[in-house]
């Protein structure tokens, strides 16, 4: 054997120092480099066959840890080997076919239980070969055959019994108002565990997508629509009325809890259901609304009112909201164990939320999580590994990424992000808790803070601007001894408003960003309780002062128009790449075919303020008015639209 140092010593030290070198620069760039998403969740796809359209409807997990999936089609696989162990593909075996949409999946003493448009089915294999042998009807509800009466479930509460919702229907001048045509639409229906009854448990849901059960109770989600401001997680007691007036036209049956009728409602909300040259017109968003509704308010009036636990703000944490699922794994999906993840099939992503109960209610606190599915993120559970599964489709509803289907894996690479791993209200302003210890020169200084509060409206417009939005007065910081808890003293909180909390200057101590740098906290109450004592807080400014906000995108002049790197930051601040890409449909048209269509900057403009879903008929999801948009921006974003037109031959 060649002793290469005692025949080559010189070469030997270059070829070392050289090594040395190239290792440093590697570990050098590894750590400037910003880290991702990827780096500590990774997504595997899992092979489909050929033959199998896999629109997942719902996803459940077996006890032998086989995965179950229904479609929107009808159909329902059982997934063998889904986790891909030993390099060998999964193996898909159709269990049951001919349902009608079924939008959820749920195994319960060796059956599967799924919510179709009209009724709640039991599936069972009672001969062993593989197959459903059973469908069985536990309860049926009406059904007008409208095509937006979906139904979602079910969840299965400790004691057994069941909890379906079911979307509300549009009406046929008024296309844009959601209406209940047959009992329950827009409800909440608890079904007994053996389906011998059904209790109507509350209503005011308009397209109830995400069902959960957190700690034995039942939460959902809603998206943005009319009477919709934002999306949002409830938490939903017998007798709850959570915004929408369409299931208030059956509150007068004997088996309703709620007791609201839609005439005292609409005594105090306007439905602006307004006739003009004949027609019904379309409510809009009312710019500079002197004294707009919100829903905390009419809650003083109607006590049944609940409110959202957690404002999902539309665009930045998804557009259409689905699966409420919490983390049980025991640490093996990482550092957020007990806490909620929620996914999103608009912009196919996860995002993640911790409650707290405050004077008897939640609220809480949410955050990006995942982006980077290749289709719409609609069902998730878990795997016996610890991963997540995630049930994918558009359903030509519209969706980020690649393709129309499928059924993905979120697996924990071992590495913890830095991040903010829960912020909670305190009476004096927030504590920020991190994942990791912060970098303490960072986290002392108020410019590596900022933030505001807002609402959104209570009105029969399709979504909300952020209205009444004022700065967060952030007035000092106190860091716990390790390095982990940061509490914020903030003067000017308002309890019933979304308060969004931004770190963009903080890092961990060994130089680590936070990966996503923005919370979202409902203040529903200002908890009780002792405030931080005078002089324990740090005031240090880098401009002393001066409050440092956000980094603002460069400005430029009317003579050259923004790349797309300086237009970015608009694009996601305003919310516009929840809806469009620049070169591919998504849940609207490409940024390129708005270009082609040569409308002026001054008409992109006022379409930004007042959209026009007729333009764009091939597209399901209205575009809803986006008033806040600061017209000097909307000005740069319609000058960079233009810029992508195709030259001039």
């Amino acid at each position: 054997m060649v002793n290469f140092k005692k025949h080559y010593p010189m070469k030997h030290s270059i070829i070392v120092c050289f090594l040395t070198s190239i290792l440093a620069l590697t570990a050098s760039a590894q750590m400037s480099r910003t880290p991702k998403e990827d780096d500590y969740y990774k997504i595997i796809t899992i092979p489909t066959p050929e033959d199998v359209l896999l629109e997942s409807g719902g996803v459940a997990t077996l006890p032998d840890g086989r995965i179950a999936v229904c479609t929107r089609r009808g159909d329902v696989y059982i997934i063998e080997n889904a986790l891909m162990e030993n390099g060998t593909a999964p193996r898909f075996t159709l269990f049951a076919t001919g349902l009608h949409e079924a939008l959820g999946l749920a195994y319960k003493d060796d059956a599967l239980y799924t919510a179709q448009r009209g009724e709640l089915t039991k599936l069972m294999d009672t001969n062993g070969d593989g197959k459903a042998d059973v469908y069985e009807t536990v309860y049926a509800w009406p059904l007008s055959g409208h095509y937006h009466e979906y139904s979602f479930g079910p969840k299965i509460a400790p004691d057994g019994s069941f909890f379906v919702t079911g979307n509300v229907a549009f009406g046929d001048e008024e296309w844009w108002r959601g209406e209940s045509r047959v009992p329950w639409r827009g409800w909440t229906m608890h079904i007994a565990a053996d389906g011998s009854s059904m209790e109507p448990w509350a209503t005011g849901m308009r397209s109830p997508c995400g069902l959960g059960m957190i700690d034995g109770e039942f939460f959902y989600d809603d998206n943005q629509g009319d009477w919709q401001g934002s999306g949002g997680i409830f938490h939903v007691t017998k007798g709850s009325f959570t915004g929408h007036p369409a299931g208030l036209r059956w509150t007068g049956d004997a088996k309703s809890p709620v007791k609201l009728t839609t005439q005292q409602l609409y005594a105090r909300v306007d439905p602006r259901q307004i006739r003009r040259d004949g027609q019904m017109v379309k409510p809009e968003n009312i710019q500079n609304e002197e004294h707009p509704r919100f829903l905390y308010e009419i809650r003083q009036e109607f006590p049944e009112v609940r409110l959202p636990a957690v404002w999902l703000p539309h665009g930045v944490l998804g557009i259409s909201n689905s699966e409420i699922i919490t983390d049980d794994t025991n640490g093996k999906f990482g550092p957020f164990a007990g806490q909620i993840l929620v996914g999103d099939q608009g912009q196919s992503k996860i995002m993640r939320v911790v409650l707290e109960k405050v004077k008897g209610e939640y609220q809480g606190v949410a955050f990006d999580f995942r982006s980077g599915f290749q289709s719409g993120v609609l069902r998730m559970n878990w795997a016996h590994d610890g991963s997540l599964f995630a049930g994918l489709t558009n359903r030509g509803w519209g969706s980020a990424g690649t393709t129309t289907s499928g059924l993905q894996r979120l697996l924990w690479t071992g590495k913890v992000p830095m991040e903010m791993k829960t912020v909670s209200a305190r009476p004096d302003g927030f504590e920020v808790e991190f994942t990791h210890p912060v970098d303490k020169r960072t986290a002392d200084n108020l410019d590596s803070w900022w933030g505001r509060s807002y609402i959104y409206k209570y009105h029969p417009v399709y979504g909300s601007p952020t209205t009444n939005e004022v700065k967060l007065d952030i007035a000092g910081v106190k860091i716990s001894e390790d390095g982990l808890r940061v509490r914020v003293l903030v003067n000017n909180l308002r309890p019933n408003y979304l308060h969004e909390i931004a770190v963009p200057g903080i890092r961990s101590a060994d130089g680590l960003p936070v990966l996503h740098n923005v919370a979202y906290y409902t203040l529903n109450q200002i908890p009780d309780g002792d405030k931080l004592p005078a002089g324990e807080w740090t005031v240090r400014r880098t401009t002393p002062g001066k409050v440092q906000p956000m980094a603002k995108p460069k400005t430029v002049g009317a003579a050259r128009v923004m790349t797309y790197a300086e237009i970015e930051p608009l694009l996601v601040k305003n919310t516009c790449t929840a809806c469009h890409q620049v070169s591919k449909r998504q849940v609207g048209p490409a940024f390129v075919d708005i270009a082609r269509r040569k409308y002026s900057v001054e008409r992109i403009v006022q379409l930004i303020y007042t959209p026009e879903p007729k333009n764009w008929p091939e597209h399901e999801t209205p575009m809803a008015p986006m008033p806040q948009v600061p017209r000097g921006e909307a000005t740069q974003i319609a000058q960079w639209i233009n810029s992508l037109a195709p030259a001039k031959p």
